[in-house]
């Protein structure tokens, strides 16, 4: 089933993967002149908070969350980045350091192009810049909400929103009617929900009595997302 209509996704996922989508030949045979292609295992990490950049990141197939490390508990997941988008610019951007981690939530191949290039690519195309800055505005817009989700909703609305938006990730290949399935440990799932796994755990043993969502190990299988967008709650 869509959500189109239903729920307003774009409020809470980023479009960084519309990028480079259809960017002129020229720009992009500059962009990936000097690009190359690494495979991450699932876990692995692509950078680390407080290092220096030397460029920025490509997700050409995989998932990769992006976290900040958390006082008293591991971590904090910001962000899934998906098949298409970009990571890693903000910080060559500001010229500053990773102000966050990254990692692959499964095995991930990413392109890794240095920041001279990007930089240089952005100087030259008035494509690319006007792409990435009505981006980074976008950005604000889903940071800016996460925030007020997180000061505001129950852990049980926070866990349906999020599973809203996961599944949407999720989707490969999706007709109507179509089972999505969600990928993700109950560990990064709680991580991404600002709650303590045990929480998690028994909301999604409540979701699953209900009949909106069926679990196959730590896979989940959302069968009712009209339910999660009512439990949502999102006005």
């Amino acid at each position: 089933m869509s959500i189109g209509g239903l729920f307003p996704i774009d409020k809470w996922d980023f479009k960084s993967q519309s990028i480079l989508r259809n960017l002129p030949e020229e720009d992009f045979a500059l962009l990936t002149a000097n690009q190359s292609v690494q495979t991450y295992r699932k876990g692995e990490i692509i950078f680390r908070e407080g290092g220096l950049p030397t460029g920025i990141f490509y997700i050409k197939s995989g998932k990769v969350k992006k976290y900040k490390a958390v006082e008293g508990k591991s971590e904090q997941i910001i962000y899934v980045a998906n098949t298409g988008e970009l990571i890693g610019y903000h910080a060559v951007l500001s010229q500053e350091r990773f102000p966050d981690s990254a990692a692959a939530l499964e095995e991930s191949v990413i392109g890794f192009i240095p920041k001279e290039d990007f930089l240089q690519t952005l100087e030259h195309s008035t494509i690319l810049s006007g792409r990435l800055l009505k981006t980074l505005s976008h950005e604000f817009t889903v940071f800016a909400n996460g925030l007020a989700l997180f000061g505001q909703r129950s852990v049980r609305e926070r866990l349906a929103l999020q599973l809203i938006v996961l599944r949407e990730k999720y989707k490969v290949n999706f007709q109507p009617g179509m089972p999505v399935v969600i990928d993700l440990s109950r560990e990064d799932l709680a991580n991404l929900v600002g709650a303590v796994r045990e929480n998690v755990v028994r909301i999604l043993s409540e979701f699953k009595e209900e009949g909106i969502i069926e679990t196959r190990g730590r896979k989940i299988l959302v069968n009712d997302v009209r339910k999660l967008i009512e439990i949502a709650n999102y006005k």
